[in-house]
This record gives structure tokens, sequence and C-alpha cells, in this order.
């Protein structure tokens, strides 16, 4: 596995990760046995970069992390460890943000707890506070450097501005932001951003929640998760038209002796070596056709037909509903 480094200073990383949003029960039922056996594989396939979050599953991510590390005390050695906090409910129980010194040191507390270690490696404000100024946020994060809780600090889902701004303030290790060949919109100034500033691009949903794979969710299966349900591009009209566009890129990857999914991740990976993707799973089978994408050199002429086949805006739909916009930033 080839690695990339999480910011100028950071650990080195190997250049697919894992997104454990899948730990939860986010795009369909998982239990602890099922994430341990994507942690073995992780560990097999030379996968070290961990990324999870206090909101998936409610800590249920996080724990099975945890419950794994426990029980195999020499893992933690093997993994770089990302956490995130800062999407909270409001009194009347709608989405609200808190980056608040307070608000980011007790979540990742709670983080530490369910994961059974000290310090994670890095630890992110998974949304933009608009209270908080982009230099307050970045001085509440690394007052948890300070404090040894955290090795380094991130931003998720933000604009190169704010970006910017932070970097003034703290050094940002790294940036995360949903990006694949269905959705581009970090290329139009964040991934420039981060490679100008020596920050890692965290890529999330590098598959296109599926849509970049040799299996795509199937309308039968849409309503069986909830998250895609209620969004449009995974709504009809919308999902035919994505999955009959997306044929001819199952097609050229099969050409070239690939999967889709490993295919999809190289070509990010071949975005910038400041890229990471962590792609999520709850198959061993496609955790390993992700990976696969590690091993392809994409040449101009290969990135070229990736292009004619899936050009940027072919994508029907916004990748988010009016609900799911809520907290990330806009910035084009």
């Amino acid at each position: 596995m080839i690695k990339r480094r999480l910011g100028i200073n950071g650990p080195e990383v190997a250049a697919i990760g894992y997104g454990a949003m899948s730990f939860s029960d986010m795009y369909g039922p998982t239990n602890e046995a099922e994430s341990h056996a994507i942690l073995d594989a992780c560990r097999d396939l030379g996968v070290t970069h961990l990324d999870t979050a206090n909101v998936y599953g409610m800590g249920k991510s996080e724990n099975a992390i945890g419950t794994y590390l426990k029980a195999h005390p020499g893992a933690r050695d093997e993994f770089v460890i990302a956490t995130k906090a800062t999407i909270t409910s409001d009194a009347e129980g709608n989405r609200a943000f808190d980056n608040s010194a307070e608000h980011l040191e007790a979540e990742l507390d709670a983080s530490l707890q369910r994961l059974g270690v000290d310090c994670v490696d890095l630890f992110y404000a998974h949304r933009r506070d608009p209270r908080f100024t982009p230099e307050e946020t970045a001085a509440n994060l690394g007052l948890l450097v300070e404090k040894g809780k955290t090795r380094a600090i991130g931003l998720s889902e933000i604009a190169p501005s704010t970006l910017r701004r932070a970097m003034k303030v703290h050094p940002i290790a790294a940036v995360q932001s949903e990006y694949s060949l269905s959705t581009r919109f970090p290329d139009l100034g964040l991934v420039q951003a981060c490679a100008e500033l020596g920050v890692a691009f965290v890529a999330f949903s590098p598959v296109g929640r599926s849509l970049l794979t040799d299996s795509p969710i199937t309308p039968e299966r849409i309503a069986d998760v909830p998250f895609l349900a209620r969004n449009p591009r995974f709504m009809e009209p919308n999902l035919s038209v994505n999955l009959r566009l997306t044929e001819g890129f199952r097609r050229l990857a099969a050409a070239m002796g690939a999967s889709a999914a490993g295919l999809a991740n190289a070509w990010l990976l071949a975005r910038g070596d400041h890229v990471i993707p962590i792609p999520g799973t709850r198959s061993v089978d496609h955790l390993r056709e992700c990976v696969s994408g590690a091993e392809l050199a994409l040449s101009q002429a290969d990135l070229e037909r990736i292009e004619a086949v899936l050009p940027v805006g072919w994508a029907h739909g916004d990748r988010y509903s009016d609900v799911q916009w809520i907290g990330p930033e806009r910035y084009c």
C-alpha cells in the first residue's frame, strides 16, 4: 500500500483509509462482529487510517473500534485514528453545531472513553458553527492538542477561506469533504488550497454512495436506507438516470481489468498526492475492491477515458437535500 501524509508534519497513512460510518446503521443494519471483520481486513490489507465520529450511530462506530482494540491490544499501534464532533441538537431537537472549547473537549473525552484510548491522532470539527470565527474554532481545537487529547486537528465540510483563516491560528492537518467522480465541487478551490497549504484532503463517499461500484444500490433497496431515500440523487427519476449513466464507467473499469470501486478510488488518488479516500463498507469483499485502487497507476489517457464516460457535472440531482445541506459550507 502506498503512503500519504496527514498534514506537513503528520503521520504517514495508507493512501486509502476506511470510513467507519458503516459501523453504524447508516447504510443498513450491522453488528460488532461484522465491524471487527472489517478491521481484521484493514490490517490484512494495510489500511491504517480509521475515520469515525461521535454521531456515527450515536457512539456505535466508536464503540466497535474500542472493543476491537481492547480485544487486540497491539492493533492500536497499527492504526491512525480520527474522530469528529460538533454536530448536536438544540432544545427543540433540531440539528445544531457547537464549536465551543467546552463542547469540543467534553465530546472528545466521551469519544476517548468509547475508543478506549488516551489520545486520538486527529480530531475534527465536524461542521462549522457560525457563532465562532474560523480562528476561534482553530484555537479551541488547538487547546486539545496542548492537553494531549489529540495529536492533530482537522476541519470538515468547510470552505477554502475558512481553512486559510484557521491555518493562521493553528496547523490544520486535514480537511474532510465529500469528493468523487460524482461530487467534484472541491475542485473549485478546496483541493487546491489544501495542496498549497500542505493539508491532507480526506475524501469521504469516494464511490458515490455506491453509484461508482459494480453493485450500485437498487431502487428496491432505497426504502431501507432513509438517508438515501431522501437524497435527490437517489430519488426518481434521478436514480434511474444515474444508474444508466454509470453503466459506461462499470464497462470501462472491466475493460481496464479493475473493479469500478477500485477505479473510482484510483481516480481520486490521481487528483493529488495529498488526497486520501476513505471508502466505507460493511463488506470485506467490497473493501478489497476499494483498496485495489491503490494498485492502479492511471495514465493521462486513462484519465481522459474516465472523463469521457463521466464528464464533470454528469450526475442528476444535488448531493444533499435541503435538510441534509444544513451545516456544510457552500463556497461556489
